[in-house]
């Protein structure tokens, strides 16, 4: 693969380097790159190797558990600044990968029956595969939803016309952008020859292309950050923050942020995160399915607390209770926003699928609102309305849960079934991901459920904690790698069936294609799954281009 220096030493791949992304990276925002990863990159590299050696603890025999109870971040008397004021409500926001120019425009604006999310948050991570042309388009749609020309045409076919989308910005939701985590490089930008990190690279791309037209329209720069694991880690963001902030010529703070709490151990330091970024945090997210995963990779190897079937653990279960109730009695205590997570249903295609799907969504929502959060998270714009019908406040930041111990279990118990239809999704899961993936998507839908990276992480996961500690389901079979290649199999088999009955009035070579396309998606989830030792992400670094 070849480079191109671009300036400043910084290049890109030279197959990168059309007219489509000489648009975006002029020479001011090419020596911002420069600059943010000479300065950023050596701590980053320290934090991931830190985040290493206390895994290396955990598999060792360590519980994660709280910091020193009397720090400032605990003891003392502080509050995050004001939230602007176009961010005060956020009762329903929308997410979905930013590289699509429809699902963007849709996420912003009206669904058919008239309701709009408050917010929408557009995705380069858990949703969005990261090829750097998903990434270049991304941008691009990030920079055209900040003006509000962002339009899109779907081109005619033989059976319909030409039909266009564009936003209404005098009525769109508002605009929030979640970067890739720390864990990631973009392999496609280096600085002296080194791959650049990716949310860094996200951040001050979409900040430098949006943030002034953003203010001009009384908006506030907006972003979502992912994956944060340690308050040492917040510290490294926000001071990423005033970095791009002072280099451009902004005051202090300009952008607003959220971060997730979507680890185990960032769980444990949910005041500690809010205390290193007080003046540019809004809120703090619930972000449950990456803390599932989480809980079993940071737990995986102790043999108590082996995970039950991923269908059982949802909100009910004790230890995601009390990792919601936590981040909501501090979140309110010190002046921040609470957002509760995603309800991942898709509609279906039937009244009968769609009606039970709403009214999970409904139940969950009415359980966000009710123990506290100022907002949730869909996946659907027709979930919005059902959403709304919960959460009937403006926010709720009087509720600061005074009967609640902020400090309780979080700790995943071990309890719960384990079981063949357990298994069978999982490996279910990762076909149809997988599938996805190798076409360059990041979230798919499948069996009435959304999944994205994160939900495919929570089945990987599973299947390597039930493999290494050879677990006996509860029908009495052993998860060995011989059952898991068999039910693979069984599994490929029956999506063959299903596939060859959507298309039977397809052609042949679709047929085939789309036949040959989940067989090979076959063999890498398999293979992705029975590897001795479990890799922290599915992946670290984007795609070469």
């Amino acid at each position: 693969m070849s480079f191109k220096e671009i300036g400043q030493n910084v290049s890109i791949s030279e197959k990168a380097w059309n007219a489509s992304t000489q648009e975006i990276f002029s020479p001011d925002l090419i020596g911002l790159i420069r600059e943010l990863h000479l300065k950023f990159e050596p701590r980053r590299i320290q934090l991931l190797k830190e985040r290493e050696e206390r895994q290396a603890n955990w598999d060792a025999g360590e519980l994660p558990t709280y910091l020193d109870k009397n720090s400032e971040a605990i003891k003392g008397n502080w509050r995050i600044q004001n939230i602007p004021e176009d961010y005060q409500t956020r009762r329903v926001e929308i997410t979905g990968p930013v590289n699509d120019a429809k699902m963007v425009i849709n996420m912003l604006s009206r669904n058919s029956e008239g309701f709009r999310a408050d917010t929408a948050m557009l995705d380069f991570e858990d949703s969005m595969k990261p090829s750097f042309e998903n990434v270049i388009n991304g941008y691009k749609n990030v920079l055209g939803a900040a003006i509000g020309h962002l339009s899109y045409t779907k081109p005619a076919t033989n059976k319909s016309p030409a039909k266009s989308y564009q936003i209404n910005p005098e009525d769109m939701a508002g605009l929030m952008v979640r970067v890739r985590g720390l864990h990631l490089t973009e392999t496609n930008i280096r600085v002296n020859n080194q791959p650049v990190h990716a949310g860094l690279l996200d951040l001050a791309v979409c900040f430098y292309l949006t943030a002034r037209k953003l203010l001009s329209r009384n908006k506030t720069p907006k972003y979502y950050i992912p994956k944060c694991e340690h308050h040492l880690e917040a510290r490294w963001w926000n001071e990423a923050f005033c970095a791009i902030e002072t280099s451009l010529g902004f005051k202090i703070p300009t952008l607003r942020a959220t971060f997730l709490i979507e680890t185990l151990p960032a769980a444990f330091q949910v005041e500690e995160i809010l205390y290193e970024t007080k003046e540019h945090i809004i809120g703090l997210n619930v972000g449950r399915w990456d803390k599932i995963f989480s809980d079993i990779k940071v737990l995986g190897k102790h043999a108590d607390r082996i995970s039950p079937d991923r269908a059982e653990i949802n909100m009910s279960k004790h230890w995601m209770d009390n990792y919601a109730k936590r981040l909501i009695k501090i979140c309110h205590s010190r002046g921040a926003y609470a957002i509760g997570g995603m309800s991942a249903f898709t509609p279906g295609k039937d009244a009968d699928t769609r009606e039970a799907q709403t009214q999970k969504v409904k139940a969950d929502k009415q359980n966000e609102f009710d123990i506290g959060h100022d907002g949730c998270w869909v996946s659907h714009p027709y979930f919005i309305g059902h959403a709304m019908g919960a959460f009937t406040k403006s926010n709720q930041l009087e509720r600061t849960l005074p009967d609640f111990d902020k400090n309780p279990d979080l700790l995943m118990d071990g309890k719960g079934k384990r079981t063949m239809g357990g298994l069978r999704t999982n490996l279910r899961v990762g076909i149809a991901y997988l599938e996805g993936w190798n076409k360059d998507l990041g979230c798919v839908s499948w069996d009435n459920m959304m999944e994205d990276l994160a939900t495919l992480e929570i089945s990987r996961a599973q299947v390597w904690q039930w493999l290494y500690h050879g677990i006996t389901l509860d029908s009495g079979e052993v998860v060995t790698k011989e059952i898991i290649n068999k039910i693979f199999t069984e599994e490929l088999d029956t999506i063959n069936n299903e596939i060859k009955v959507n298309l039977k009035e397809a052609d042949s070579k679709i047929l085939n294609t789309t036949l040959d396309s989940f067989k090979k998606a076959k063999d890498d989830a398999q293979s992705l799954f029975t590897k001795t030792e479990l890799a922290d992400f599915l992946s670290t670094q984007s795609n070469l281009y």
